[in-house]
């Protein structure tokens, strides 16, 4: 599994993102032909899940037992490499050794991964090059551009 890497640093586990770090605004190469897709990747997700059995009858606490509970997960970072078609499409004819993962910027809330994810889209200008980016924010699409 290719590692992610930040100004030199690798990361491999949740261990290695300071604690205050909610997610991350990432660049992936293809090294192959210099194409590259920027896009953002949050570290947990928080799932909606239903109560086992045995967690109903352990219920202890005053009012209607839920039958739902909230739980955070660790998410796919590891594994992740963007949600492009295209890109996950070359991954699979190419394989991973022609491409690179990079972190442009850890982030501590969920603005400052949008935010960043803009700025990095808008400032490697990746849908006036030939990238794996078809959009910006859902707003800005390449074929408006090119129209």
């Amino acid at each position: 599994m290719k590692k992610w890497l930040h100004e030199g640093k690798e990361f491999r586990t949740i261990e290695d993102f300071p604690s205050d770090v909610i997610g991350f605004v990432y660049k992936i190469t293809n090294i192959c032909d210099g194409r590259i897709y920027v896009g953002r990747k949050i570290l947990y997700n928080k799932l909606t899940k239903l109560l086992t059995k045995r967690e109903i009858t352990e219920w202890e606490k005053p009012g209607r037992v839920p039958k739902k509970k909230k739980v955070v997960k660790e998410s796919n970072w590891q594994e992740y490499w963007g949600s492009s078609d295209k890109i996950k499409e070359d991954l699979k004819t190419m394989g991973e050794e022609c491409f690179n993962r990079e972190i442009l910027v850890l982030c501590k809330n969920k603005k400052q991964l949008s935010y960043y994810e803009v700025y990095w889209q808008m400032k490697l200008d990746v849908l006036a090059i030939d990238s794996y980016n078809e959009n910006i924010a859902g707003k800005f699409y390449r074929k408006d551009l090119l129209s």
